[in-house]
């Protein structure tokens, strides 16, 4: 079965004022997800949306959201982010022992568990989780800030866990996120990504969010089914 290869916009470089708006227009450009990216302040140096955020992003789209915890403490939120309509939620694995029971929790709670690996992090410490996720997501700059640089030493990251989720022949989507735009996306395609998680990419294009949605997707070979 051919992969379908999805680009999931995230809002970290959305205009707030009016966001509901540019979240349509995302959706009318063609992407397939909405990616949301949640800051404690303490996981990562930035202070970003909670679950109200979600709850608006999910009267706004009928497009999965694809929610990306840097907190501390999901297990303390992941039932908010789920009840504001998220349908993946995305934790680190940097987090450690609690991981398992988080994952496991998530998927209880009828949400698509999703695996996070900051850059210091090797491909190789998602290995023992990888039967409890239905996503893994390469962090491809680190984590807390729009619009920095792409890490071209995370592509043989990309290709690893690609070959490992080959050759245990796991139906696991792999996400990149971080610097990913025109240039940068053919990159970690040829690694194995099949999920491209853009911001300022889209949302800060200079002829607008359907250009940078087009820029992305002019990218990515066609396929017929996920």
């Amino acid at each position: 079965m051919k992969t379908k290869y999805l680009i999931s916009a995230s809002i970290l470089s959305a205009d707030f004022t009016k966001l509901g708006e540019e979240i349509a227009a995302a959706e009318q450009a063609g992407s397939d997800w909405i990616h949301v990216d949640v800051m404690d302040g303490h996981f990562v140096p930035n202070l970003t949306m909670g679950p109200f955020i979600v709850e608006s992003c999910r009267r706004a789209t009928d497009l999965p959201l694809d929610v990306h915890l840097m907190i501390e403490n999901p297990e303390k939120l992941v039932k908010d982010f789920v009840r504001a309509g998220a349908d993946t939620l995305a934790v680190h694995v940097e987090l450690g022992p609690k991981i398992p029971v988080v994952l496991n929790t998530i998927r209880e709670l009828g949400c698509r568990p999703c695996l996070t690996l900051n850059p210091d992090t090797p491909a190789e410490a998602a290995f023992d989780h990888l039967h409890l996720i239905d996503q893994v997501l390469v962090m491809t700059v680190h984590p807390g800030y729009s619009g920095q640089d792409f890490m071209p030493e995370m592509v043989n990251k990309v290709a690893r866990l690609r070959e490992e989720i080959d050759r245990r022949d796991l139906p696991i989507r792999l996400e990149v996120d971080g610097g990913i735009g025109p240039d940068t996306i053919t990159e970690v395609l040829k690694a194995g990504a099949d999920t491209f998680v853009a911001a300022s990419a889209i949302f800060s294009h200079p002829e607008g969010i359907a250009a940078g949605v087009a820029s992305l997707r002019d990218k990515l070979p066609t396929a017929a089914s996920s």
